[in-house]
């Protein structure tokens, strides 16, 4: 296994729930609305894959209740960005990449997790992207890793996704990727 280590949680867009007004279409990321006293956080996430269909997966050290996972790069939505802008502005603050263009979205999801000390729900949309380098290195952004929480990262084949034991997030995201590049 090829992980590389690195250097607090990802800035994001929170808001408090009696400001909180989701469109319908943020409604239907999840089964409901947060919980009555969570916060809101919407964040744009980059399932990156290389020539070879593996993805980019950051590690992250978390206490409970997050835990120690595995996650796409991403963060959360700055004032008056939108999920794309976010996906790939939270990419390339956390790979250095700036070439990298958004394919399409492939899933949305709603958690409650930790973030900033407090518990949050979190809205997240996913976008498929590409890159044309196998195995691409990450270099240069290890103080915004160290800063972020990033521990880690690597590159991950589907059947690694399928066969362990690691807590990735989204769980699904082996199924994910099948179905975005059309394999079941």
């Amino acid at each position: 296994m090829d992980v590389r280590s690195t250097g607090s949680p990802d800035n994001g867009s929170m808001t408090t729930p009696d400001s909180a007004c989701l469109s319908d279409s943020e409604t239907s990321e999840s089964p409901g609305r947060a919980a009555p006293g969570l916060s809101v956080r919407r964040a744009g996430r980059v399932v990156m894959l290389d020539p070879d269909d593996r993805v980019l997966l950051m590690r992250y050290d978390d206490g409970p209740p997050n835990g120690v996972h595995w996650s796409t790069p991403g963060g959360g939505l700055d004032e008056g960005e939108d999920y794309p802008a976010a996906a790939i502005r939270e990419l390339a603050e956390e790979t250095g990449w700036t070439d990298i263009t958004l394919l399409t979205e492939v899933h949305r999801r709603s958690h409650t997790m930790e973030y900033a000390g407090h518990i949050v729900h979190q809205h997240e949309r996913l976008y498929l992207a590409r890159t044309d380098q196998s195995r691409r290195e990450i270099t240069g952004v290890d103080a915004m890793h160290a800063a972020d929480g990033i521990t880690a990262w690597r590159w991950w084949t589907v059947a690694e996704l399928d066969s362990t034991t690691e807590k990735v997030w989204p769980a699904e995201l082996a199924d994910l990727i099948r179905s975005a590049l059309g394999r079941r």
